[in-house]
């Protein structure tokens, strides 16, 4: 890692008991403005990891720091202007405005100062902003999926070097949705050099909108390299199947050719 970036988010042989087994431990440095995609079989431990960074899971060993101080020592206000999650799920228990629910994102801020202007350009960001009239309740999958990114855009949106950290943010919505919602959501992070970190499950998308992946089998670190072809091999061995390949310009597009060893 270069001096000159700083480094947001440094695990230190973290480890957790996930059931009768041991999660990790897991030694990963995260600089800010980095794009890091965490792939791997289902049930591998992916989404435990982002919560592992997130602070969310106590660790059973090891260490975690956040600005090169203990995460435990933030409080939840100064962590949110540190540190966004965009889980995979939004449990929609109560009926709330969805406006409210954009706003919730600014929690913790010494001053609601443009507080109206922020909301209704995040919401716009996140192709939201035809909802904010309306209250969660009978919001399909994807538009309350669309609610929530507004409001983790509202939450980062006067912070730099931040660390956003996402589980399958796109999987709620059609393919032409997905591409434009996850060009806004690089370019929102590239604008303020907050680091994404992203569960995924498209390889594809992996190799072709992240720099580094990291990849994740029977809850330990299988891998961390750079997202390019010569990852390739590994990402044959993590899901056992071969990809065939052909590149168009610039970029590199994958077909699944079958499990590993059969023909």
């Amino acid at each position: 890692m270069s001096p000159t970036v700083p480094l947001l988010m440094r695990l230190s042989h973290s480890a957790l008991p996930l059931g009768t087994a041991r999660f990790g431990p897991f030694s990963i440095d995260i600089a800010a403005g980095e794009r890091i995609a965490i792939l791997g079989p289902s049930g591998a431990g992916k989404s435990t990891l982002l919560r592992l960074i997130s602070g969310e899971y106590l660790t059973e060993v090891g260490e975690r720091s956040l600005d090169e101080m203990p995460i435990q020592s933030f409080t939840p206000a100064s962590l949110s202007h540190r540190l966004a999650v965009l889980p995979q799920s939004y449990p929609n228990t109560f009926d709330m405005p969805v406006r409210l629910v954009i706003e919730l994102g600014r929690l913790g801020r010494a001053s609601h100062d443009g507080l109206h202007e922020i909301v209704n350009q995040a919401a716009a960001l996140a192709r939201a902003d035809h909802l904010l009239s309306r209250t969660t309740r009978n919001l399909s999958g994807g538009e309350l999926a669309r609610v929530h990114l507004a409001r983790v855009f509202a939450q980062f949106w006067d912070v730099c070097n931040g660390l956003l950290l996402v589980d399958e943010p796109l999987a709620a919505f059609d393919p032409g949705l997905q591409t434009e919602l996850f060009e806004k959501m690089s370019i929102f992070s590239r604008m303020r050099n907050h680091a994404l970190v992203a569960v995924l499950h498209d390889v594809q998308l992996a190799l072709q909108g992240f720099e580094r992946l990291l990849m994740i089998k029977d809850g330990k670190l299988f891998a961390d390299c750079p997202a390019s072809r010569e990852a390739l091999p590994q990402l044959e061995r993590l899901f056992g199947v071969r990809f065939l390949t052909h590149q168009v310009d610039d970029v590199l597009f994958l077909h699944t050719a079958g499990l590993v060893g059969y023909p």
